[in-house]
């Protein structure tokens, strides 16, 4: 079979690979029909993502067909219409049996870790990180994982009815957030320097405050007068960016949670006297998401909450991609969610 594969920074080929023929005890024979590109396949293209070595195929945001399962699975069935969770864990781990199977330290992310779904023939996964979505498209199952990393920075910030969410970044993560808090009875704030960010924002999300960033810091007075000067209960920073991470703390309430959904590759320094120790903030981190977020994502698109065709806004077919994908990596492209189109 065929499959896209980063060789070194922008360097991608397509290579020739076997074939699964059957799958294994607990495993599944899938194949690949939708795949999303996210900011972490772009950074692993450019050699920028710390977890990730070459050569590597890439592909984690996946909307696979089940075509056979071994006899002891039964959770999928051949035909059956899935989205991927990427994360594999060890069960046995003690995180995994505490349920925090995202933050296994034998955990294997597939597409950074070890090799993902950007590939045209079959190959075999664990069946237990299939979920089931048969009335779903591809390109809604593809989207899946991208919303569970959203869905899960919300509920770590845990806001209550009533309280202010501040998500900074409006790229497809924040944009996952801002999709889970518009169905809660919170205030949402959405910041970034981006001004066509925050009216996508803005048309297609509902969302009434939209903040633009400016360097001289200036826009802190709008976010406390949006707030009457209490400022955010809750701030998700969804931009991976340092700078960004180390002065969010700026715009939180006193006794407000911090979530850190992105990932930074240097060290991230912060006031604690005056801000963090002064407010008795809760910082807390964000990874990846849960098989029981999936679950709730599938039921949430299923049901008319989400509307994933607003997100995708470039697709690409497989034979494309080595040609193509560059320049995706230019955020004047304007791309929400790239869905390549693999089968």
């Amino acid at each position: 079979m065929q499959a896209i594969q980063f060789t070194a920074p922008k360097g991608i080929v397509i290579i020739d690979l076997p074939e699964s023929l059957a799958p294994g005890p607990g495993e599944a024979l899938v194949r690949t029909h939708r795949m999303g590109i996210c900011g972490t396949d772009l950074s692993c293209y450019l050699g920028n993502f710390i977890f990730f070595t070459y050569p590597r195929i890439p592909g984690h945001e996946l909307g696979v067909e089940v075509v056979a399962v071994a006899d002891d699975v039964t959770n999928v069935k051949p035909g059956d219409k899935c989205a991927l969770e990427p994360y594999f864990n060890d069960p046995n781990s003690i995180p995994s049996l505490k349920g925090s199977s995202n933050c296994c330290p034998q955990l294997n992310v597939i597409g950074v870790h070890g090799d993902g779904g950007l590939r045209k023939g079959l190959y075999t996964v664990p069946a237990r990180k299939l979920h089931p979505g048969n009335d779903l498209s591809y390109d809604q199952l593809a989207l899946v994982e991208t919303l569970g990393i959203g869905y899960h920075a919300v509920q770590r910030g845990n806001p209550q009815p009533g309280e202010t969410v501040l998500v900074i970044g409006a790229g497809p993560i924040g944009l996952a957030c801002l999709e889970f808090l518009k169905l809660m009875e919170v205030k949402t704030i959405v910041m970034d320097r981006v001004q066509n960010r925050l009216d996508f924002c803005q048309s297609n999300l509902g969302i009434q405050h939209a903040v633009t960033f400016k360097p001289d810091g200036s826009h802190l007075a709008e976010i406390e007068e949006i707030t009457n000067g209490q400022l955010a209960d809750v701030v998700i920073d969804a931009t991976g960016n340092a700078k960004s991470m180390s002065t969010c703390f700026n715009y939180a309430a006193f006794t407000g949670r911090v979530v850190y959904v992105g990932i930074a590759t240097t060290d991230i320094s912060f006031p604690q006297a005056p801000i963090l120790h002064r407010r008795e903030l809760t910082i807390l981190a964000s990874r990846n998401a849960l098989p029981q977020d999936f679950t709730k994502i599938i039921e949430l698109i299923r049901n008319g909450k989400i509307n994933t065709d607003l997100w995708v806004t470039h697709r690409i077919q497989f034979d494309d991609v080595p040609a193509e994908f560059e320049k995706f990596t230019n955020p004047e492209i304007g791309a929400i969610k790239v869905i390549i189109e693999v089968n």
